[in-house]
């Protein structure tokens, strides 16, 4: 059974900078050659956080840098690793907007969602204002809202507004497919109205199409179909 890995393996928060100034040598025993986080204080509130793969050396630095008269306490994080640090660093930073800290942060993996956010709402928007004025078409929206499309039922229209990459995993072999606004599944050139439906169109069998097909929740965070019933 392998380990569950984590990102902080040990932490030491909240120390006076007389720690630092007078006892050198055991700080040097925890922290020499260690890479993680820290954050300097003044008078309990936040002043900058930094990220180092040498803490000790970081540390000693700020004894003598231009930020040595803004902090009187700092705090310690030790991690294994350095794959999610200057992620963990841009996240700190954002939330908290220390007053040392004066570079902007990035996430450059990580998806904004905003504009995404804005087209359903408008999406949204758009389809009650329409239902405020009654036309020929409303009912046949109201059935695509409700699971059904020309009478048909359709089991992920409650669950997307919006086109969705999906994917699944058969004898060693991955199959691509998406999903359409409409709940309906585009795969090799055809339609099929339910993820179970799609999956058996691979295997030639029945199959549970929610929990043998993935969907892209985020980039590359790919998990099963039936996470969105829940």
């Amino acid at each position: 059974m392998h380990k569950r890995s984590h990102l902080l393996v040990q932490h030491l928060e909240n120390l006076s900078r007389r720690v630092l100034e007078d006892f050198q040598d055991i700080i040097r025993e925890y922290v020499r050659g260690r890479q993680g986080l820290y954050a300097l204080y003044r008078r309990g509130k936040l002043q900058y956080v930094g990220l180092a793969s040498d803490l000790r050396s970081r540390l000693r630095a700020h004894l003598r840098d231009r930020h040595s008269d803004t902090w009187d306490a700092f705090s310690l994080f030790l991690t294994v690793g350095r794959d999610s640090l200057r992620e963990l660093e841009a996240l700190l930073i954002r939330i908290a907007r220390p007053r040392g800290n004066k570079s902007k942060t990035k996430f450059p993996r990580s998806q904004n969602l905003r504009s995404i956010f804005r087209r359903q709402i408008k999406q949204q928007q758009r389809a009650e204002l329409e239902a405020l004025f009654l036309t020929p078409s409303r009912n046949a929206r109201t059935q695509v809202r409700n699971g059904r499309k020309g009478g048909v039922k359709v089991p992920l229209a409650r669950y997307v507004s919006r086109r969705v990459r999906i994917r699944m995993a058969y004898k060693g072999r991955v199959y691509k497919a998406r999903i359409k606004p409409d709940g309906w599944i585009r795969f090799r050139k055809k339609l099929f109205r339910s993820p179970s439906k799609a999956a058996s169109a691979i295997s030639g069998r029945p199959m549970n199409g929610w929990s043998w097909w993935k969907y892209e929740r985020a980039p590359g965070d790919w998990v099963k179909l039936d996470e969105l019933r829940h």
